[in-house]
């Protein structure tokens, strides 16, 4: 060690001299001069930290969507270690289920864990002497985890751990985490700002960064389908024929999610028995920019609004696990109308620019019943506004006894360029199906095709009947109305022209939601409410709330008439999935069923039918209803559309 070393040593343990020799030399006195002190993140998102260059200083402490650090919410399970039930075996409650995570604790679940952190540097301060000490902190209460990487190995890095000074003199990497989603942007926006403090003698100089939580973001269909979900309903003893019709349509999807060309089996639910899959969970997403510039993607399930609806903790119990994340927004029950917080009443937009505003994640679309005034949960509504990139649109589903938007509506990608279409049920259309058929002197053909299964026998009633009926009539002149009044909302908010819209056949009628007959019996069919026939739980009591829900004074709700064309599943860009539909067979061809593969045809996709009269179609919902998918997360949400 040279004298100048020992002058260091001297400094910093406080000896006021070093002996050498008969002289002594006095010690150097602590440093004044303010450390260099730069902590830098992935501010321009490019997968990497540059502390070299200037790519990631300029607007380090703001944010925007095009540049900003990103940091994910690390609500996923990598070693699927959270457990679902409790030290007596018993199930965990809700609250329960949805506190275990990731960043529940503050430990490291190995390298996928790790590779969920967002990563910050320190630019090394070669000059700083060897007493110097940095504190990593962060600042204004944000829900985030600082770890430090020391010799290849992530440690937790609390507010009083130190970086020492030689660690400060090579620059150190650090990873963050948030804890949690943003949820409510009232009470936390999602920012979480880190702090590098050097403290070297009497001297302290800092620096800060600003990163932001990911947003969580729901699916559109230009985001190619990777896996498609499903309920496997359980054995029945009072209608085992329905379960081996239900079986039947789990085994046909399965075929046609196949011909796709989607390579990873089909999914099932098989605990609660609830076939609802499309209502009970939306699959979304978190991503940011990982190493190599490539999309680093967490999914994030969530759980629909209606903690009674069991079929939700199936999400945390078989799908959380890596990179698979679950989000629970409701608390307690909501005290809106149930039927509104089934997630196939929520559908998103693909991403566009209209006006000065771009949505390019795409746009979330609700119904909501302004007739009456109902609305989806407000703690849903609250927290898919806080991600603050998909600005949820409602939509009029006063006039549907269900209520959701994907029962007339819906998104196809398309060779244009916009890159997609609306899709959207026609009744008129269907009605003048109709019409042709009786004055081409088919008055007398039966209306359905379908044959009479387990007691319920063969649909009666005629093309001629059918027309005569003044009810009929109504029904879909109301349905016709408000689809029309639903599509200006969505031209408007859009910039989609007429000739960009699909208009699919497809009839109405006034029906029971909760699968009663006219004479107040039940029928064999599911119940659209969550509880049903194949459930191990019934109806909870926001369920029940809603089957026996008036509409306004004036106004009728429909349901489908003929088999949903437009209720279905976008399996690729080229294929799609229809319900069968069962309509008038003239000339040995189904009326419906040719108009509705004619329509998709002209859009560019050849349509398969899969059967769901009475499984699906009779419990008040289609194959969109009874399914759900995963998509690719890979696109960047921050680029334009």
């Amino acid at each position: 060690m040279g004298i100048q070393g020992w002058r260091t040593a001297a400094a910093a343990t406080g000896i006021a001299g070093v002996l050498i020799g008969t002289a002594v030399i006095p010690a150097v006195a602590a440093p004044t001069a303010a450390p260099k002190t730069d902590l830098r993140a992935d501010v321009n998102r490019d997968g990497n930290v540059d502390t070299t260059g200037t790519t990631d200083t300029a607007g380090e402490d703001g944010w925007t969507r095009h540049r900003g650090a990103v940091v994910l919410p690390n609500i996923d399970d990598d070693t699927k270690r959270c457990p679902i039930r409790n030290a007596a075996g018993k199930p965990l409650t809700d609250a329960q289920l949805a506190a275990c995570h990731d960043a529940a604790d503050s430990v490291l679940n190995g390298a996928s864990d790790a590779a969920d952190l967002a990563r910050l540097k320190t630019v090394p301060a070669p000059d700083v002497s060897r007493q110097a000490t940095g504190a990593v902190t962060i600042v204004g209460g944000g829900k985030a985890r600082l770890f430090v990487n020391r010799g290849g190995k992530w440690q937790h890095f609390k507010p009083s751990d130190r970086l020492t000074s030689a660690e400060l003199r090579s620059g150190v990497e650090l990873g963050i985490e948030a804890t949690d989603v943003v949820r409510d942007a009232k009470v936390w926006d999602g920012k979480v700002r880190v702090r590098l403090s050097i403290t070297d003698g009497t001297a302290t100089a800092s620096d800060e960064v600003l990163l932001k939580t990911a947003p969580v973001l729901t699916h559109h269909h230009l985001q190619k389908a990777q896996e498609v979900l499903v309920t496997k309903v359980g054995p029945d003893v009072t209608y085992p024929e329905l379960v081996a019709e239900q079986h039947k349509f789990v085994a046909n999807l399965e075929r046609e999610v196949k011909a796709a060309g989607i390579t990873k089996p089909v999914k099932k639910f098989t605990k609660y028995g609830d076939p609802w899959a499309q209502d009970f969970v939306e699959p979304g997403y978190v991503s940011m920019t990982g190493p190599g510039g490539k999309t680093h993607a967490m999914r994030v399930l969530i759980r629909s609004a209606q903690l009674d609806r069991e079929a939700g903790r199936e999400l945390f119990e078989k799908l959380r696990g890596k990179d698979v994340g679950v989000v629970q927004v409701a608390d307690a029950l909501s005290s809106e109308e149930w039927t509104l917080n089934s997630m196939g009443n929520l559908e998103t937009v693909p991403p566009y620019a209209h006006q000065g505003k771009e949505y390019p994640a795409g746009r979330i679309i609700m119904g909501h019943r302004p007739d009456s005034k109902s609305l989806p949960a407000k703690s849903m509504r609250t927290f898919l506004a806080s991600q603050g990139m998909q600005s949820p649109l409602l939509l009029d589903t006063s006039w549907l006894a269900v209520g959701h938007v994907d029962e007339f509506v819906q998104f196809l990608p398309a060779k244009t360029a916009r890159g997609w279409r609306i899709g959207i049920t026609d009744p008129q259309a269907g009605v003048a199906l109709l019409k042709k058929a009786k004055a081409d002197g088919h008055g007398k053909k039966k209306m359905f095709s379908v044959p009479g299964k387990f007691g319920s026998p063969a649909p009666p009633e005629t093309i001629a009947q059918v027309l005569a009926s003044k009810t009929f009539q109504a029904d879909n002149k109301l349905a016709s109305e408000r689809i029309e009044a639903n599509l200006r909302t969505l031209k408007a908010e859009t910039g989609v022209t007429d000739a960009e819209v699909v208009r699919v056949p497809g009839l109405y009628y006034r029906g029971s939601l909760d699968g009663t007959t006219a004479a107040g019996q039940r029928d064999r069919k599911l119940q659209r409410l969550g509880g049903d026939y194949f459930s191990k739980t019934k109806m909870g009591p926001q369920a029940k709330q809603s089957a026996t829900a008036k509409a306004a004074p004036g106004v009728w709700q429909n349901l489908a008439y003929v088999p949903g064309a437009v209720n279905g599943v976008v399996l690729s860009d080229s294929r799609y999935l229809s319900a069968k539909q069962w309509g008038p067979v003239i000339g040995g061809k189904d009326i419906f069923g040719a108009a509705v593969s004619a329509a998709y045809a002209k859009a560019g996709f050849t349509t398969a039918y899969i059967d769901d009269w009475y499984t699906y179609h009779m419990g008040a919902g289609e194959v969109h209803c009874g399914t759900n998918t995963l998509r690719d997360m890979s696109r960047a949400w921050w680029k334009r559309p």
